[in-house]
C-alpha cells in the first residue's frame, strides 16, 4: 500500500468559463497515463460538470454517493463509484442531479481525498470558476492549483483580482497556464502585456498550434488526445509543455502553499 503523501493533487481552475479546463484536465490525465501512473479525475463542477460526458462513460454513482456513503459508514471501495477509462485513468463524476451539489458535506471531501491518495499516484480535480466554499477548501487542500487563462481582457482582469486575494490570504501554491489553443484568433496582448496585467508570471503556455480543428469529433468519440501516439510528434512543443507540467506536479512538495511561520 502506497503512503498517502506520495499522491499528488492538482486543482484545475480559472476565473471564467470557456478557457478549456475540462479538456486540459483530461489531456493531462492522458499524459500521466502514458507515464503509467494511476490517475483519478474528479469532477468538482458539481452542478454542471462534463468529465463523464466527454469520456462517453455513463454512470449511476457520483461524488455525491461517495460522500453520502462515507458519512453513513457504508463506503466500500472506489471501484464501486468510479468510471474506468483505461488501466490508468479513473473518473469520479459530478452528481447527475445538480440539486445534490448543495447536499455534499465539505468535511467528507477531505476524507474522500485521503482515501483516494492510497490508491492513485495523481488526483486531478476539474472545477468551475466560482469562489465558493468547495473551491476554497480545495485551494487549501491540494498540492498545486493550476489557473488557466486566455488572451481575453475580462479573463485577465479577473485573474489579477483573484491572485491579489490569494496573495493576501498567503496562498502561494498556484501556477498560471496561458491557454492560447482555445481560440487562436484572440491575440489581444503580448506575453509581456499579459504578465503586466495580472501582476504575475506565466508558468506555462499552450500555443495556438495546439488548436484542434476537429476537436468536436474527438469529444463525441470520447477520445483523449494525448493518448494518440502521433500527438508527441505533431504537437511536439505543446506535448513537451504538458510533460513538463506533469513532472512539476510530481515534484511538488506538500506544503499547501503556506509560508512557514518563523
Amino acid at each position: 500500500m502506497k503512503k498517502t503523501n506520495s499522491c499528488k493533487t492538482v486543482m484545475i481552475s480559472s476565473t471564467k468559463g470557456g478557457v478549456g479546463k475540462t479538456i486540459f484536465s483530461i489531456n493531462l490525465a492522458g499524459v500521466f497515463s502514458t507515464l503509467e501512473q494511476k490517475v483519478l479525475l474528479i469532477d468538482m463542477d458539481l452542478t454542471s460538470g462534463s468529465l463523464a460526458l466527454y469520456l462517453n462513460k455513463p454512470y449511476d454513482k457520483s461524488i455525491y454517493d461517495v460522500v453520502e456513503d462515507l458519512k453513513n459508514n457504508m463506503f466500500d471501495k472506489f471501484d464501486n463509484y468510479t468510471l474506468k477509462y483505461n488501466d490508468y485513468i479513473d473518473c469520479l463524476a459530478c452528481p447527475k442531479d445538480p440539486r445534490d451539489a448543495s447536499k455534499i458535506d465539505i468535511g467528507y471531501l477531505n476524507v474522500l481525498l485521503n482515501q483516494a491518495s492510497f490508491i492513485y499516484d495523481t488526483i486531478i480535480i476539474d472545477t468551475n470558476h466560482d469562489i465558493n466554499p468547495v473551491n476554497l477548501f480545495l485551494m487549501d487542500k491540494v498540492d498545486q492549483i493550476l489557473f488557466l487563462i486566455t488572451n481575453d481582457p475580462l479573463n485577465l482582469k479577473s485573474m489579477k483580482s483573484l491572485l491579489s486575494i490569494l496573495n493576501n490570504m498567503d496562498i502561494k501554491n498556484y501556477k498560471v497556464l496561458l491557454n492560447n489553443s482555445v481560440n487562436p484568433y484572440k491575440d489581444y496582448f503580448s506575453l509581456y502585456d499579459i504578465k503586466s496585467v495580472i501582476k504575475a508570471n506565466i508558468d506555462y503556455t499552450l500555443s495556438q498550434s495546439f488548436f484542434i480543428d476537429n476537436i468536436d469529433k474527438t469529444i463525441m468519440a470520447g477520445k483523449i488526445i494525448t493518448l494518440d501516439g502521433n500527438v508527441a510528434r505533431v504537437f511536439n512543443k505543446d506535448y513537451s509543455t504538458l510533460m513538463l507540467i506533469a513532472a512539476d506536479i510530481n515534484g511538488e512538495e506538500k506544503n499547501h502553499g503556506k509560508k512557514k511561520s518563523n
